[in-house]
């Protein structure tokens, strides 16, 4: 009995061994407190309808998506998936031995490992063993194997796109003409590039450029191409690019998703509406629609706001607040963990005056937001909002929006963090020129861009004026820093 257990103990250490060597789903450090998985499902439920009659396409999704079940605590369902996933690559190559099997071969492998079929395990292990044999390389240098990886940290969370660009940069050293690693390498340059570039040595629009001509059919690269190129003001050929793409895919759920997103930028917020609407029919489960209907609904409500007469037309803005809930509420049924699209409906519950209801998912967002360890900053800025407009608490205002600039100054409610606090110091101190505390905003503004002194002349008026230990503390650290 002993020498038994202790043979099992050895058989599934060096299984273990083994496995942790593959190149699978298994082994890519996806962190299941970084995933949304119900996001993901909905995603890649999505793509398998788009790929439907793509054989290699399917066999990627169907691998992809047995990883999600596993997750979720479906092993049957996930093996399911896999065994859907052999079967369409064997169709499409028509050998069982082919390198784009590498990655579910490897799924499988683990996946038996974890239900304790030990012999199912070791049997995906030898035909892999098999593929290394007869392609002679490392499965981390298969462009296949590199291009599937890729994609995955693509659609599995936004922290692994830097991963997901490496994968097919690496991917098309090896095979620079290989068209799906052009296609993600350019998906990743535009998710990820925040640099100023001039339009002649953007790497996103060369690398979207690059991959269009690999792909010439592709219609949603030239959307995003298109939206990139209105950056730079190139409204003729950014238009002509989404036009064509529409008329030749006139059904894509992606092409009219995101040239809705386009139209939105370009201002043409009922072309948007109209064409995301249309997108919704085809994927009623899309959380990134129903975020961007919010978002046009929420110009519509800006721009009504901004016409003046707020009292003629309240109906009208209640109408249109009501249309931003309807969706971001949407939005979050189907992505739970969407912290943006949380944040903004807490915030147009605090407008509808449902104090407590915002209160409550605000601080609902903040708890996921740690649990995740993101986009806290976003959190921040919109309960700042919050609670300026909709409670009237300045000082609690202040403490956010400072919180959100510290924590990303460079993004988008960074700077309107920055702004806002900006505006609140300079309106008291010409209400009051003796307030400590605003002339300490600033010195806070400005030791927050390296201005330190400047900042250390504004926390000494504040000081002239209040006795603050924080404030004390933040002028001698000012100091020391110049010295």
């Amino acid at each position: 009995m002993i020498q038994t257990s202790k043979m099992s103990m050895d058989r599934e250490r060096v299984l273990r061994r083994k496995l942790h060597q593959l190149e699978c789903h298994f082994t890519w450090a996806l962190t299941k407190g970084d995933i949304d998985l119900p996001k993901v499902l909905n995603s890649l439920e999505e793509q398998l309808k788009l790929d439907f009659g793509k054989k290699e396409a399917l066999g990627r999704g169907y691998c992809a998506l047995a990883y999600v079940k596993f997750l979720q605590g479906f092993q049957e369902e996930a093996l399911n998936n896999l065994m859907t996933s052999v079967k369409l690559y064997i169709e499409h190559h028509e050998e069982e031995f082919h390198k784009t099997l590498i990655v579910t071969y490897g799924n499988l492998a683990w996946a038996n490992y974890h239900m304790k079929n030990y012999t199912e395990c070791e049997s995906y292990l030898q035909k892999l063993q098999t593929i290394n044999e007869r392609y002679a390389t490392e499965a981390s240098s298969v462009p296949e194997v590199l291009g599937e990886k890729g994609w995955t940290f693509l659609k599995f969370s936004h922290k692994y796109y830097e991963r997901a660009k490496e994968c097919f940069k690496k991917g098309l050293e090896l095979e620079p003409e290989d068209s799906e690693c052009n296609a993600g390498y350019a998906i990743a340059l535009f998710r990820t590039e925040i640099e100023d570039f001039t339009m002649e040595n953007s790497p996103t629009i060369k690398q979207l450029r690059r991959a269009i001509e690999t792909n010439p059919d592709d219609d949603v690269l030239k959307v995003f191409l298109a939206m990139r190129l209105i950056r730079y003001k190139r409204y003729d050929e950014a238009e002509i690019l989404v036009e064509t793409a529409l008329e030749r895919s006139s059904d894509h759920p992606h092409v009219m998703r995101y040239a809705g997103k386009f139209f939105r930028i370009k201002g043409c917020v009922d072309r948007s509406i109209a064409l995301l609407s249309k997108a919704l029919e085809q994927s009623p489960n899309s959380s990134f629609i129903h975020h961007q209907l919010a978002f046009c609904y929420k110009i519509k409500k800006i721009q009504l706001l901004q016409e003046g007469n707020h009292h003629a037309k309240g109906s009208w803005v209640q109408q249109i607040r009501d249309q931003i809930i309807y969706h971001l509420e949407k939005a979050i049924v189907h992505a739970p963990c969407f912290i943006t699209a949380m944040s903004d409906l807490a915030l147009h519950y605090g407008e509808r005056r449902e104090i407590s209801r915002a209160e409550e998912l605000f601080q609902m967002t903040f708890q996921t937001a740690k649990e995740k360890n993101d986009d806290l900053y976003l959190v921040s800025f919109y309960y700042a909002e919050f609670q300026l407009h909709c409670k009237r608490r300045q000082a609690l205002a202040i403490e956010h929006y400072m919180q959100c600039l510290k924590l990303n100054p460079s993004s988008p409610e960074g700077k309107r963090s920055y702004y806002s606090l900006k505006k609140i110091a300079e309106k008291r101190i010409r209400e009051n020129t003796q307030d400590g505390e605003a002339y300490a905003i600033l010195g806070f503004l400005h030791k927050e861009k390296g201005e330190n002194r400047q900042a250390i002349e504004c926390y000494e008026k504040a000081l002239s004026y209040v006795d603050n230990d924080e404030y004390l503390r933040n002028l001698c650290d000012l100091k020391m820093s110049i010295q």
